[in-house]
């Protein structure tokens, strides 16, 4: 032992004998208490226990301080090499440094031995103090228990129990202090009378004193000296009886104790009733969900995925109304489908997250959980469908090549479509409409003129809504004029009742008649307020939309204002079918009601139009905690009568001929003519069963015999339809008591989901096929690691590129789904795969091309990995470019220099950049590889062969030691974290700042050993003191030491600096010693000019058109080294930085003009239409956890208003959680337009495309609960999409280099921000100029004759079509006039202008050429925009496409978007900057220009 530690041994010794004496005196007050009360005597064993906790804590203090207070250290501690080396590395270095050790973990070892040792010994020593007390306590007892069997108890000592409240205190002290010594003294004084008999002989002389006798022995048996002396019964009971006076006596240990016990025993009570309250009720949700079990289709080990549990709780907890977010962050999604609960495991499972959750929400769970087991069913079917659809890829990929041609799977496409009946044609899309025909396939014409409704995606789907919305109205008279006739009937019956019945009934039967009266008036409201009156106005015909609610089925009688199922007619049966589903053509896009099962009765198509769908029963729930909402539909007996006594819809032979034939001539025309023509569709429902036949024969040979097959297999009756009312309601209460059937149209589910591992089974990625060919040639060794961490580096991966030539599998599945919609049987899916197997076939010569592009492509892949790999070998440290001379010296040397010449020849067939300042030619390496590809092209021989030896030659060539390997991998790391920032910042700069700053930092450190400060400048317009430059540079950021001194201040041309040189020139300037150079300007004046010394660097960052537009600046200035000069290999990395910071910086700028277009354009959509609930707008984004995925980023939403909420943090959505929303994912995946239907909602779903083709993001349309949009609306979307489009391969290929900025407007010089804001209406204003220059002049001449011929028409017309042509007669002269005056403004002042015959003058020939030279924002433009406002004011967007002329569309939408670009020019300031919110807001809400136009319906 150490000489400082014994010194300290006495110490503790002393104070040990302190404490054992106040420990002595603290045991002798607790016994005290013990012996006054027992009923507190655990709480006086937990007291003590405490104190001995105290005490033990006591002691180890000193124990503890003792070693940390010793100057030195001990011998014995320097001779353990163990404890000396942990003492270094704690004493010297920090841990992480040395082997990457915790601080904490070294302090713990060292203090661990003598701290052990501690403990134990003071935690014997308490537990024996502890078991002595208790040892005590427990033989006190026993000797009480002895005591009361010797002498018995006194209860007459309970007559001093008196709660009084006056005399309690005094009470309670005499019982306490006085009466236990008082009563056996008078007690023995009264016995000692006794034997002296003083009491009865009076008389006679004694010396007994009783008052000397009471007070010896009071001093005798004094308490405070006397003690364990024995007490009585009437002493015991006593003591009794003041502890329990001593409980009420306020304001006491006692009384405060009693109270705590109360509570406590109250809440302990309390505590166990809501324990056995939620027991009880846990026991009650977890029999509902494995009531709930039931309803969910199971894989064959009767299980569901864990996946699908968890994306169920996920969205739920994402829902706004029960707003419980905070859950989402427990749940961590698994990406596999291999684990499955079943039945107690899903009920374990659900009830740990649920735990806490209120009735209400449980009941919310109930419902979510019902129609997400619905909604799975429906995935699942998906799921078969997709995966039948990718079999048949399989099969007609004959050759193995992957891809499949495009035109020829359209074609047969249309040709099914044609050859399909009626009934299935209103199911499926029409393959010749957008989305399956590309917007660049379709004239320009046709595009922005063509108004025929049957070109809809869904043939006369506004016809059928309006018809339907006039059937609606009459069955709403009809019920009335019925309820009516009815009520006033019975009120007949009554009074001739009345009148019979005798005086004494008069009163009963008065209140039936009146509570019946009361019945039918609240059924007709009912039935009235179900129904809205029918108008032609748009709005009103999309009123009349069916609507249903979320979960599956309404309950009858279930909303006032809701349409029925049967009066609806558009909504499905009650129960799902083993064959198709029947559909109605008006129905909204969720149809998925049914609950599918097999067996159930189908509907024939002869009674469908009458009774389409059905409600449900209001008994025909499942006996389950489900809740509303979880039952199943059945029809009601009540609706059943209803429908049968509602008079059908009957058709007459000659209208049936009409019908038949109009519709043969129609499909003839189909097959026969081009892809234009149309069918006309009645609403009826259809149903195809499984039908699949192999053949080998040619497609038009079959055609025959698939049209009979699909036309055949639709019965028009069913056999279950003359069943009888009562057998069918039976057979319903039967089946809804039943669990659902396992079966999908009698198909059972093989367990196999290929939502989640789609792409890892059927997509393969060329890129990592290559690489593994080139990790397996021992040619390349050298570029191995290199290559690894290109493909490493790539984190978005899976996104198939579209192409007007070929479909891959994605692409195919996709397209064939998006035909067949989700209302279709998959009978059908099977129909059109037989039939795509038999008409398929591919000549040699394709099979041929076919191959030779799958083998070009392949080189192309291994070509740009290979050159890439040498590219970044070559560039040792990562500047980002090539010295072309360097790479020229290198290649002369091929083959000894043999190939010279023909190299040289290489070098006139491309286009160098322009050398740098100091006659320097740099190439990236794209440019690079373009110049090796042009090299091997020049070369004899196998171009693929050549390419690698070339690479190899190359790669061989290039010395580069280890050293140099290492910190080129390293800095490509670091430069490829500044591009991730970017991409997954959520188009924000701040962690490209960050990044860059790291990047600087951490290479200074490990390459240079210094240490480095660093800001980034930007060029910005000097708007505020031009005297002194047109333009300035703001520090907009720095690193953290800097920033008091250097963030947004701005540096101007007069003063100091070497930073506007750098501008200037263009190239890099180093100071190695800044106290030596005059130019300096230094932001941080406190330090003294002894502290300036270090280097300064200054880098230009350069744009794809190497303008510079800003400054990276690099200091030493805090590093405390004397020599400090920045190296070579340092200066061209951070010339690398500065290219990757550039690189970074515009893409998050292109992500922002992009945005801004995407908002003009909504805000121009919302103007003219009024169906579009939101449209939400997401990007691409690599995953954060590494996975070659991709995420999406919602980054705004546009409600109904037409205001723009975008979010400063957008949530990500990850494939995994997504699983009954996957249809963003698949339109990302193919870059193809997705319909789907997802809780009662349609979205169409458009992928916004990079120029590679790939989705860089998506707009999902939200349209609410109808099937589709009316026409028009749907073709203003198409307009809107392809502006945008055109917008952002603009935007992108201007920014990236490849094309060249050209200003149209005048307004377009303004700036990029600026010039963001008006491009879409740009585009849409030449597009419409293009337009107007294809018509012919006889489309003005008939408008100019349009009020001519149609006087001549009013004479013979009823007034309601007069006022329709004397309205459109007005929308052709306004518009036309309103036109005139962007060209005339002087037309104001003449009265020509309310002429018409002088006004449609200027109609002319040179009206065309004055329109498509027009600018609207030019600076000399000078017109009446009130006058020309108020000429189009009146006319909405619905009666300019009611009138059906080109023209007048074209000149319509032609005048609104040069009235939005004069009022952008008006206000460039505030209107066309980009609404991004900063750091401190949560949002921004932005309406952009157009949303508020003239002419809205």
């Amino acid at each position: 032992m150490s000489e400082s530690t014994s010194q300290e041994e006495p110490r503790p010794a002393q104070k040990n004998e302190k404490e054992g004496k106040e420990r002595h005196q603290d045991s002798t007050e607790m016994k005290e208490s013990i012996e006054s009360s027992q009923n507190v005597a655990d709480v006086s064993v937990t007291e003590a226990s405490n104190n001995v906790g105290e005490e033990a804590t006591d002691e180890i203090k000193p124990q503890e301080l003792t070693p940390e207070e010793q100057p030195t250290t001990s011998v014995d501690s320097i001779k353990d090499p163990h404890t000396r080396a942990s003492g270094n590395v704690a004493i010297r270095k920090p841990a992480k440094v040395i082997l990457g050790l915790d601080e904490s973990e070294q302090t713990s070892q060292l203090e661990q031995p003598w701290k052990k040792n501690l403990f134990e010994r003071v935690e014997a020593r308490a537990q024996a103090m502890q078991q002595k007390i208790i040892d005590k306590d427990n033989l006190k007892k026993e000797l009480e228990k002895k005591a009361e069997k010797i002498l018995p108890k006194d209860n007459l000592a309970k007559e001093w129990f008196n709660t009084e409240s006056l005399t309690l205190n005094t009470r309670v002290y005499l019982l306490d202090k006085l009466l236990p010594t008082l009563v056996p003294a008078v007690e023995q004084m009264l016995t000692q009378m006794e034997k002296k008999k003083l009491q009865t002989e009076a008389d006679i002389p004694t010396k007994f004193d009783p008052i000397n006798h009471l007070g010896e022995y009071l001093m005798r048996n004094n308490p405070h000296y006397i003690k364990d002396q024995g007490m009585s019964g009437y002493q015991r009971v006593m003591r009794d009886v003041t502890e329990d006076l001593k409980i009420h006596v306020p304001d006491t240990v006692c009384n405060r104790v009693s109270k705590m016990k109360e509570k406590v025993k109250q809440k302990r009570e309390q505590r166990e009733s809501i324990s056995k309250v939620k027991v009880k009720v846990a026991n009650m949700r977890k029999q509902a969900l494995q009531e709930q079990f039931n309803e969910w289709i199971l894989d064959p080990k009767g299980m569901i995925p864990l996946v699908v549990v968890q994306n169920v709780l996920h969205e739920f907890f994402q829902k706004p109304e029960v707003q419980l977010d905070s859950y989402c962050q427990q749940l961590d999604i698994t990406g596999s489908m291999e684990p499955g609960l079943n039945k107690m495991e899903f009920t374990e499972y659900i009830s740990s997250h649920i735990a806490d959750f209120k009735s209400e929400t449980f009941e919310e769970l109930l419902k979510h959980l019902c129609h997400c087991a619905d909604e799975f069913r429906e995935v699942i079917k998906a799921d078969m469908r997709r995966h039948m659809f990718a079999e048949l890829f399989l099969y007609c990929d004959r050759g193995k090549v992957g891809i499949l041609d495009r035109q020829r799977t359209l074609a047969l496409l249309e040709m099914f479509y044609d050859q399909s009946p009626q009934m299935l044609r209103s199911l499926l899309r029409n393959p010749r409409q957008w989305p399956f025909v590309e917007f660049e396939e379709i004239v320009l014409p046709e595009f922005w003129g063509d108004m025929d409704n049957q070109k809809h995606i869904y043939e006369d789907f506004d016809k059928v809504l309006l018809e339907m919305s006039t059937l609606l109205s009459e069955k709403n008279d009809n019920k009335n004029q019925s309820k009516l006739l009815e009520n006033s009937e019975e009120q007949h019956k009554r009074n001739e009742q009345r009148k019979s019945t005798p005086s004494l009934n008069n009163t009963a039967e008065q209140q039936k008649a009146t509570t019946a009266e009361q019945e039918l008036h609240r059924e007709s409201a009912t039935e009235e307020g179900a129904y809205t009156e029918s108008t032609p106005d748009r709005r009103s015909i999309r009123e009349f939309v069916p609507e249903r609610e979320p979960n599956k089925g309404s309950t009858a009688g279930q909303e006032p204002g809701r349409l029925s199922a049967s009066e609806q007619g558009s909504h499905r049966g009650s129960t799902g079918e083993q064959g198709p589903r029947k559909v109605s053509v008006a129905e909204p896009a969720s149809r998925r009601e049914s609950t599918i099962e097999p067996g159930s009765r189908r509907v024939s198509a002869a009674e469908s139009g009458s009774r389409r769908g059905s409600a449900i029963e209001p008994g025909a729930r499942r006996a389950s905690a489900a809740e509303p909402g979880s039952h199943r539909e059945s029809i009601t007996e009540e609706q059943h009568k209803e429908s049968e006594q509602r008079p059908r819809r009957q058709t007459t032979p000659e209208e049936q001929q009409d019908i038949d034939s109009t519709s043969q001539s129609r499909e003839e025309s189909n097959i026969k003519e081009s892809t234009k023509s149309r069918a006309a569709i009645p609403s009826v429902y259809t149903e195809i069963p499984s039908q699949e036949k192999s053949s080998s024969e040619q497609a038009y040979e079959e055609e025959p015999l698939v049209r009979s097959e699909l036309q055949g297999e639709v019965p028009t009756s069913s056999k279950k339809d003359h069943i009888s009312g009562a057998t069918k309601k039976e057979a319903q209460k039967d089946k809804s008591c039943e669990p659902k059937s396992q079966k999908i149209e009698g198909k059972s589910w093989s367990g196999e989901f290929l939502t989640c591992n789609w792409r890892m089974k059927y997509v393969k990625f060329e890129d990592e096929e290559q690489a593994n060919l080139i990790y397996g040639n021992s040619r390349f060794t050298d570029l191995h690691s290199i290559i690894r961490s290109i493909q490493s580096y790539k984190e978005v991966k899976g996104r198939s590129a579209f192409s007007g030539a070929s479909f891959n599998l994605l692409q195919f599945v996709q397209l064939l789904e998006t035909f067949v919609g989700e209302d279709t049987s998959l009978s059908v899916s099977e129909t059109l795969a037989a039939f795509f197997k038999r008409g398929y076939v591919e000549r040699k010569e394709e099979k041929m091309s076919a191959l030779e592009q799958v083998k070009q492509n392949a080189f192309r892949v291994r070509r740009g990995l290979l050159l890439e790999a040498l590219f970044q070998k070559w560039d040792s440290d990562s500047s980002g470019f090539l010295d072309v001379k360097e790479v020229d010296e290198l290649l002369y040397t091929y083959k000894q220099g043999m190939e010279k010449e023909s190299m040289k020849k290489a070098k006139l067939h491309i286009q160098f950049p322009k050398p740098h300042p100091g006659h320097e030619v740099r190439l990236s390496s794209k440019q690079f590889q373009k110049y090796i590809e042009l090299v091997v092209s020049e070369l004899r021989g196998n171009e693929d062969q050549v390419l690698e030896s070339v690479v190899e030659f190359l790669m061989n060539t290039l010395e580069r030691s280890h050293i140099e390997s290492l910190r080129n991998c390293a800095r490509r790391k670091w430069l490829h974290q500044i591009q991730h920032a970017a991409e997954t910042s959520g188009v924000s700069l701040e962690p490209v700042y960050t990044e860059t700053f790291k990047a600087l930092t951490q290479d200074a450190e490990a390459h240079g050993n210094k240490k480095i400060s660093a800001h980034i400048s930007l060029l910005e317009e000097n708007v505020l003191l031009p005297h002194r430059g047109n333009v300035a540079l703001r520090n907009v950021a720095c690193t953290l030491d800097d920033a008091p001194f250097v963030l947004n201040k701005v540096l101007y041309r007069d003063m100091k600096g070497i930073s506007f040189t750098v501008v200037d020139e263009g190239k890099p300037v180093h100071v190695p010693q800044v106290q030596y150079h005059g130019n300096i300007f230094f932001w941080n004046h406190s330090r003294s000019k002894e502290d300036y010394n270090g280097s300064f660097l200054a880098l230009p960052l350069q744009d794809a058109y190497m303008r510079i537009f800003g400054v990276l600046a690099v200091d030493t200035l805090r590093d405390p080294h004397e020599i400090n000069i920045f190296l070579p290999h340092e200066i061209r990395f951070y010339q690398g930085v500065a290219n990757v910071f550039s690189a970074a910086y515009h893409y998050i700028h292109s992500r922002e003009h992009i945005l801004h277009i995407v908002i003009t354009g909504i805000g121009w959509l919302y103007s003219i239409t009024s169906g579009i609930i939101s449209i939400t707008t997401l990007f691409v984004e690599p995953s954060p956890n590494q996975d070659s995925d991709y995420v999406l980023r919602s980054m705004m939403v546009t409600r109904q208003l037409g205001l723009t909420e975008i979010h400063t943090n957008p949530p990500t959505i990850s494939r995994k959680s997504c699983i009954f929303r996957d249809f963003l994912f698949k339109c990302t995946d193919s870059s193809q337009v997705v319909l789907a239907s997802v809780c009662g909602e349609t979205h169409i779903v458009v992928p916004l495309r990079e120029r590679t083709g790939e989705a860089l993001g998506v707009l999902d349309f939200n349209i609410g609960r109808t099937r589709m949009l009316l026409y028009q609306e749907y073709k203003d979307l198409q307009k809107m999409m392809k502006v945008i489009q055109a917008a952002c391969y603009e935007t992108l290929d201007e920014l990236s280099g490849e094309r060249k900025r050209k200003c149209v407007l005048e307004i377009e010089d303004v700036g990029e921000v600026q010039r963001a804001g008006i491009i879409f209406f740009r585009i849409m204003l030449q597009e419409l100029q293009e337009c107007l220059q294809l018509l012919d002049s006889m489309s003005f001449v008939s408008l100019l004759l349009y009020d001519h011929s149609t006087i001549v028409q009013t004479e013979s017309l009823p007034d309601s079509k007069t006022r329709e042509l004397v309205a459109n007669i007005n929308l052709v002269q306004d518009i036309l006039k309103g036109v005139i005056l962007f060209f005339h403004p002087e037309l104001e002042f003449s009265s020509d202008f309310q002429n018409w015959d002088k006004c449609k003058l200027y109609v002319n020939k040179y009206l065309v050429k004055n329109i498509c030279a027009f600018d609207p924002t030019a600076s000399d433009l000078e017109i009446n925009l009130q006058l020309i406002d108020e000429c189009i004011r009146d006319h909405s967007r619905a009666e300019v496409w009611s009138f059906g002329d080109i023209v007048i569309e074209l000149l319509y939408h032609w005048v609104h978007v040069c009235l939005a670009l004069i009022d952008l020019n008006k206000k460039r300031t505030s209107a066309i900057t980009p609404p991004l919110p900063s750091k401190t807001d949560n949002y921004v809400c932005a309406k952009m220009p157009g949303a508020a136009l003239p002419g809205k319906c």
